[in-house]
């Protein structure tokens, strides 16, 4: 038993504990049919990553290991018109449809169109464009 001034406070009544549904996940996936149907919104920019090679040029297959990282270097598929800035004027993304960009090594909502697996990026996620 409490003494003293703070013994006297009412204390306020908490309502019971529930149980919240948990929110998804930040990465998770979403299936569609062709990623034609999909288009970008804001300043949003879809990419289709490189794929790592299976095996050397000698014929010689990689283990699983060696290719379970996925490599930083992708395609821009779409891209969104851009986003307002605090003045309200739209600033249009950095890349275009077909630039190979340098991506971070993580971020990005999948999306799986049949076997292939594309990703959504804000513009200012994407680190580099790679000139050829």
């Amino acid at each position: 038993m409490q003494t003293g001034k703070i013994a006297n406070i009412p204390r306020p009544k908490l309502p019971p504990r529930r149980f919240l549904p948990q929110p998804l996940p930040m990465a998770a996936q979403a299936t569609f049919k062709s990623i034609k149907s999909l288009v970008p919104l804001l300043d949003r920019v879809l990419v289709q990553r490189f794929k790592p090679e299976t095996k050397t040029a000698t014929g010689i297959f990689l283990p699983t290991s060696a290719t379970s990282n996925p490599l930083p270097e992708a395609t821009v598929i779409a891209v969104g018109p851009g986003a307002p800035n605090k003045d309200g004027v739209v600033v249009p993304t950095q890349v275009k449809a077909g630039d190979r960009v340098l991506l971070p090594g993580w971020g990005g909502n999948s999306i799986k169109v049949g076997e292939d697996e594309y990703f959504l990026f804000k513009d200012a996620e994407i680190l580099a464009k790679i000139k050829e």
